[in-house]
């Protein structure tokens, strides 16, 4: 049976703007009341997913929510109106709003985490919404996401659904942006890497920015899926990465099949890391890239996201491609770094350099936008909703996106009750375009 890989990029949604939400993330905080515009930001989304699928990848979506949260908005006590809660809120709270208004869900690296069935005792392919605890904004998420999984992987006999891990932020869960899955091929068993950032009681005192990502998360999510025995590792981010804006394990690690393309300093202990590895998973022949800070300082990695890039396998190729947004080339020493791992003769043989820079302005490149799926063909064919893409879904997305979304988002059109209705029109349209069903908390 054929497996491959399957990317579900979020789709940007029509609140998308730049409130500098997240702590800890160099360029959010760094672009914070920038005029975002969700209308390029969308088709931008839409052209990367297009270039992947020229190079012969299966390529799919999942819709942003909507925005404001009015179940949040009425669980803290606001009543009447859609439009007369948005409108306490704002003059009650702005901050609150913006938090209410965030279209983070377009980074999908951290809707969830995926076990593939071939990784699990069960031969079931296992989902589990990340709670996103450690910022307000996102830990509104996990409701949503968990119904959209459920209508695009049908629980049943290829795919389980769990709860997101509950405990606050002490059970901290970031979702695949701190996951990664080793194998010798896609259908084949692997191994999988749990990368943390802090214990849920220990304090993590060398830390400034949060340790979103718990051990005990992650380790709640390897029994949830029911990992063969020895085939989960459990690694800790170094602090000083963290430190320096890298908040999630995706913005200084990416892998692919046996390969790890990694910063020098991306782990508290790297020689461990690839030990456990290799104990775990002795059957694959792992090629360790590790990027040395003399040639890629961890400040240029964070500053261009070079590993928050997209690590493929395109049928046919005989090397792995590097799917890196822009600021990659216009930063000399990741540039020069890239060029010189193209001509090294490695496992990595091509790179593409992509715009997506409304999301990369608040901190989001390639890798931050996929969600991966390893997929056999049967499980592709049992998916519900219409979310794999083909010409003509992305040119109705593309028309959709045209009409539904403005230019121009600034902090205070968020508390304009007419972006609510905007957002709520597009999302409704979206729902049938993909159909979702009833996923939504508002009610049209």
């Amino acid at each position: 049976m054929n497996w491959r890989e399957v990317n579900f990029d979020g789709i940007v949604g029509p609140t998308h703007n730049y409130a500098g939400l997240s702590y800890g993330n160099v360029a959010s905080a760094k672009n914070q009341g920038l005029v975002a515009n969700p209308r390029e930001g969308v088709l931008q989304g839409l052209q990367k997913a297009q270039h992947l699928r020229s190079l012969g990848m299966i390529q799919g979506v999942l819709p942003p929510h909507d925005r404001p949260h009015l179940a949040t908005l009425r669980g803290l006590g606001f009543t009447g109106s859609d439009a007369h809660m948005l409108a306490s809120a704002w003059k009650n709270s702005p901050a609150l709003v913006r938090n209410l208004m965030s279209s983070a869900t377009m980074w999908t690296a951290n809707a969830g985490t995926i076990s593939p069935s071939p990784d699990t005792e069960n031969g079931k392919t296992h989902f589990t919404p990340a709670n996103l605890a450690a910022m307000y904004h996102r830990s509104i998420e996990f409701e949503t996401t968990g119904r959209v999984l459920k209508v695009m992987f049908p629980e049943g006999d290829r795919f389980q659904h769990h709860p997101a891990i509950a405990g606050g932020t002490h059970m901290g869960d970031e979702g695949a942006a701190n996951h990664n899955r080793f194998c010798g091929d896609y259908g084949q068993e692997g191994a999988a890497l749990y990368v943390y950032g802090r214990s849920a009681f220990d304090g993590a005192k060398d830390l400034t920015f949060p340790g979103r990502q718990t051990l005990e998360a992650s380790e709640a999510i390897a029994r949830q899926h029911g990992l063969r025995d020895g085939k989960a590792v459990f690694i800790r981010q170094n602090p000083a990465a963290i430190n320096a804006g890298a908040f999630h394990n995706d913005v200084v690690a990416v892998s692919n099949k046996n390969v790890f393309f990694y910063h020098e300093e991306a782990f508290e202990n790297p020689a461990e890391m690839q030990k456990q590895l290799r104990r775990a998973a002795p059957e694959i022949n792992f090629d360790f890239v590790e990027v040395p800070s003399a040639k890629v300082p961890l400040s240029d990695a964070v500053k261009s996201y070079m590993f928050n890039s997209q690590l493929l396998s395109p049928p046919g190729d005989d090397k792995m491609r590097l799917i890196l947004p822009i600021e990659v080339s216009e930063t000399a020493r990741t540039k020069v770094y890239i060029d010189e791992l193209l001509a090294s003769g490695g496992p990595i043989g091509d790179a593409d350099y992509l715009d997506v820079r409304q999301s990369m302005r608040n901190g989001g490149g390639p890798a931050c936008l996929r969600l991966r799926v390893a997929l056999s063909d049967d499980q592709l064919s049992a998916m519900g909703a219409r979310s794999v893409l083909d010409d003509a879904l992305v040119a109705t997305l593309q028309n959709w996106a045209n009409k539904h979304y403005r230019d121009r988002v600034g902090a205070d059109d968020l508390g304009d009750p007419q972006l609510m209705e905007e957002c709520f029109a597009a999302l409704d349209e979206l729902s049938q375009i993909l159909e979702l069903g009833s996923v939504y908390d508002f009610q049209r």
